[in-house]
């Protein structure tokens, strides 16, 4: 796969599936830049502040402080350029058919990928 984005974001608090996730990113040259973050609400800070400026986000449901759906309702409120043009894709171990449904029907949501990421889910993403 050649390189598809510039800036991929992962925010989840999980290090292990970050770390997979990241080796199955960089191993698919998915993104030129791969920047991982642990906390929704560092990810809302970096993107409010605009140091980060992704083309796509692989984003966790499950995480303390700030759930990934708390993250989308924050990110509806940022004011940042090409914000409608981010693809974010839900990635979660989740099986809760609701979890599928409430990310599905938001407007920011591309897709929900189960974890872990594989470079089939990627070759998916990118058709």
């Amino acid at each position: 796969m050649a390189v598809k984005y510039n800036t991929c974001l992962l925010i989840d608090d999980n290090y292990i599936d970050n770390f997979v996730s990241r080796k199955i990113l960089e191993s698919s040259k998915f993104a030129e830049n791969i920047i991982v973050i642990q906390s929704a609400h560092e990810a809302i800070d970096a993107l409010r502040s605009e140091r980060i400026k992704p083309d796509v986000i692989f984003l966790d449901i499950r995480m303390p402080q700030m759930s990934g759906f708390e993250f989308l309702k924050q990110y509806e409120l940022l004011e940042i350029n090409n914000k409608r043009n981010v693809k974010i894709f839900m990635l979660s171990s989740s099986l809760d058919p609701n979890d599928m449904n409430n990310s599905l029907s938001n407007k920011y949501v591309a897709r929900f990928v189960h974890k872990p990421l594989t470079h089939e889910a990627l070759e998916e993403l990118c058709t």
